[in-house]
């Protein structure tokens, strides 16, 4: 294939996945969330849980939800995810690719406990998000009161029973637990009320442009919670937990060494890995890297940085890099 044609193919994808993120960022678009749902049943399910995560479930209302770390004893992130309250039992969200190894890691701790975990597997979960989804959604058929990030309500749509839990992102969105034989009619049903179908490629750029870290990706298995930025994650006041005793130690002394930030770089896109360096010395590290540049065609990205190199001269393979806040501004921008 010659150069001129992949470049004529690079530049169609990227102009797909503009069109995608406008989409989700001044309009409404859907997509499959790569996520499994797993029921936590038993009388000792709460107790149990809460004293799994890093997040307040002995007093997680009906219908709410939160988002946690899994720690290990010395505070270091082992997998995150969501937990919901529906009542009966509590509904765990985790990313496919993290959520073998940390539904083992969770069993392992039950012991004596009345608990009992299972996957969901007939609901899948669909995404939908930007300023219109409602709107969208509303238009599908769905009857929606205003609700708060990680709240959720059971709706009947068109004969299937679906879960609508009001996502927390920076851009308003939802995500529906669908039947699974009924995603392509949803699908159907969203594009005809206006909403536009988004790509894997594109929730991942929406993602970095977003400031959220992937496990496994920006948030591996020696992070510590407060490194990476997300206080939702924690609570202070819940009690014990495997790892509280690293959160609060950290928590009292005020700061982490190192914190999730971002850049931006000129030159080529930078690879994965690549380490941030002040006068020769390792001072970070990019751990995502967007696809779309920037307005003036540096490239974004997520990384990790000490917190005494913020203002200093940074160079990522003798590249001029510079600290840039989260969420990115190109988030919303008339031209991601």
């Amino acid at each position: 294939m010659s150069s001129v044609v992949q470049d004529d193919i690079h530049a169609a994808s990227l102009s797909s996945i503009r069109s995608e993120l406008r989409s989700l960022t001044h309009a409404s678009g859907f997509y499959r969330v790569d996520r499994a749902l797993f029921s936590v049943s038993g009388k000792d399910r709460v107790r149990w849980l809460n004293g799994m995560v890093s997040n307040n479930i002995r007093d997680l209302a009906s219908g709410h939800g939160v988002y946690a770390f899994v720690l290990n004893a010395q505070g270091q992130i082992q997998g995150d995810l969501y937990a919901f309250n529906r009542g009966e039992s509590l509904v765990l969200e985790i990313d496919r690719a993290q959520s073998d190894s940390l539904l083992a890691q969770l069993r392992r701790y039950i012991i004596m406990d009345k608990v009992e975990i299972q996957e969901i597997a007939e609901l899948t979960p669909v995404g939908v998000t930007g300023p219109h989804s409602k709107r969208a959604l509303e238009a599908s058929g769905f009857v929606l009161p205003d609700m708060k990030p990680l709240e959720f309500l059971g709706v009947h749509w068109n004969g299937a029973d679906v879960t609508v839990v009001r996502a927390d992102n920076p851009v308003e969105g939802y995500e529906l637990w669908a039947p699974g034989e009924r995603v392509d009619s949803l699908f159907q049903t969203l594009n005809s009320a206006g909403a536009s179908e988004i790509h894997a490629s594109t929730v991942e750029e929406f993602r970095i442009l977003s400031g959220i870290p992937k496990f496994g990706q920006d948030i591996r298995e020696r992070t510590l919670p407060q490194e990476t930025g997300q206080e939702r994650a924690l609570n202070y006041t819940k009690g014990c937990y495997i790892g509280q005793e690293i959160v609060e130690r950290i928590r009292a002394r005020g700061s982490v060494h190192r914190m999730l930030t971002g850049f931006e770089s000129e030159g080529a896109v930078p690879a994965l890995g690549t380490k941030i360096q002040n006068e020769g010395k390792d001072v970070g590290e990019i751990t995502s890297v967007a696809i779309l540049p920037s307005s003036d065609g540096h490239h974004l990205a997520l990384g990790y940085l000490r917190r005494e190199s913020a203002e200093k001269d940074l160079l990522a393979d003798g590249k001029k890099v510079k600290v840039r806040s989260l969420p990115f501004a190109e988030l919303h921008s008339e031209q991601p």
